[in-house]
């Protein structure tokens, strides 16, 4: 049914792949499909902030990020499912939007979490922009 499952993993936030990760990974044996995390640095080049930060500052911090990510794979995806792990730049839902069609991904597994900021009711979570603007299935975990 599904052959490439996408997550999205915050490694320092838990509540973005505890419950997640696990239904991602019981889907991937059940159905053979590949498992692709990724994880999305966020955006610093804007004109008026460009001037403080080393030119190379987003390949090094994705580079930090892709061996943190491989770290958390090692400890979190069983051996024998060989995760495919992906950095990106950029807003969040975008990044994961981007992505998903990038690997022709045909489920995204992502968690969501309680409101608990005003923002969230008033521009929405990122679980509920991919939910609105994914041309794809998305299963989203409690």
């Amino acid at each position: 049914m599904y052959k490439v499952i996408l997550v999205p993993v915050d490694i320092d936030h838990k509540a973005s792949w505890a419950k997640s990760l696990p239904t991602a990974i019981q889907l991937c044996q059940t159905y053979g499909a590949s498992l692709h995390l990724v994880s999305i640095i966020p955006s610093v080049r804007m004109p008026m902030v460009d001037g403080f930060f080393p030119e190379d500052f987003t390949a090094t911090a994705k580079k930090k990020m892709k061996e943190a990510l491989q770290a958390f794979a090692a400890k979190q995806v069983p051996a024998e499912l060989k995760a495919k792990l992906i950095v990106v730049d950029g807003k969040a839902y975008e990044g994961i939007l981007r992505v998903a069609k990038k690997i022709n991904a045909d489920l995204i597994v992502m968690s969501t979490h309680k409101r608990k900021r005003i923002e969230d009711y008033l521009i929405g979570t990122n679980a509920m922009r991919v939910l609105q603007q994914s041309k794809v299935s998305v299963l989203v975990v409690r």
